[in-house]
């Protein structure tokens, strides 16, 4: 007759079948982590283990599964079909997770907790950076990261809590507020003008150094390459003098006095070595608009850095 321990093993494995499988939170973290970092060492890094516990892992992992989700190269590891699979789905479940548990720690009294702000990385290195300690000494328990990337994070997915954006965002579960109208204008520096002179038309423009963006397709702003258009009829565009892909690299082209550029004013915004170049030509412009997950609709630490960006926004006056 079978002792109680056995019998109850026994029964665990009758219920789970042959062949059945645990996937436990740690080794889906682990597996997580390293399908993101791309290598057993960098994931290691991020979780502070070492790399052969990591491999430990995920080996334990694929034997329970009876499945192999990395194929091991020299250089990196590369997700299998079935990876991919259990990737998105965890990254689902872990995104999911970390909304809740930041709902969950948010003081009801004041806001606090992580905030991840994305927005294009010459926005946020020229005006949001220089504004952000503001916010934090207002709310010294929300901690604040931000996230500066010219391409779009998935904020379904929790990359980011709350977006700046000068697009309006293409999912339907994302709630918009609209911030500001932002204008670009032409502009060069003192040293520039001293040396080149200042155009005085459109069709001046010809015999200028001018500065453009170097890939339209991915350009983070409308309009990108509005200089080399404006005053041109009937003959394409106007050749280029120096091609940059970052718009905050063009402002630093600019100012060094490279040439004429054509920025956001809000990069330009309390820049006395800017000289605006044109002023009184039609010049492109565009929305930026406060984006979060439908989900977070009642989050006050949204709430609260939504209020801020409007009254520093106001407080501009662009």
């Amino acid at each position: 007759m079978p002792d109680e321990a056995n019998a109850t093993g026994a029964k665990a494995a009758g219920r789970r079948g042959p062949g059945a499988s645990i996937m436990d939170w740690d080794k889906l973290r682990v597996f997580h982590t390293v399908a993101e970092a791309g290598s057993f060492t960098h994931a290691g890094d991020l979780l502070n283990l070492s790399q052969s516990a990591v491999s430990r892992q995920i080996s334990a992992l694929e034997e329970s599964l009876r499945l192999p989700l990395f194929h091991r190269h020299a250089r990196g590891l590369i997700l299998t079909e079935q990876g991919e699979l259990l990737y998105r789905a965890a990254h689902d479940v872990f995104g999911k997770l970390a909304m809740v548990e930041a709902q969950l720690t948010e003081s009801k009294d004041r806001p606090r907790g992580p905030l991840k702000i994305t927005t294009m990385v010459s926005f946020g290195a020229t005006w949001l950076a220089p504004k952000i300690h503001e916010f934090l000494e207002i709310y010294p328990e929300i901690e604040a990261h931000l996230l500066l990337d010219d391409r779009e994070l998935d904020l379904s997915l929790r990359q980011a809590d709350v977006a700046i954006r000068f697009a309006p965002p293409r999912q339907a579960d994302l709630i918009q507020r609209h911030l500001m109208t932002v204008h670009i204008h032409a502009y060069a520096s003192g040293a520039y003008i001293k040396k080149y002179g200042m155009p005085q038309d459109p069709a001046d423009l010809d015999n200028h150094r001018i500065i453009t963006y170097g890939d339209m397709g991915r350009s983070p702003v409308p309009e990108a390459d509005w200089l080399l258009r404006v005053g041109v009829s009937g003959r394409g565009k106007r050749r280029p003098t120096l091609i940059i892909n970052n718009v905050y690299a063009i402002k630093n082209a600019v100012l060094s006095g490279a040439g004429i550029g054509a920025l956001p004013n809000v990069m330009a915004y309390g820049d006395d070595n800017l000289v605006q170049i044109l002023p009184d030509i039609e010049n492109p412009e565009f929305d930026a608009y406060f984006v979060y997950a439908e989900e977070m609709r009642a989050s006050k630490r949204i709430g609260v850095f939504r209020d801020f960006l409007l009254r520093k926004i106001a407080e501009s006056n662009f």
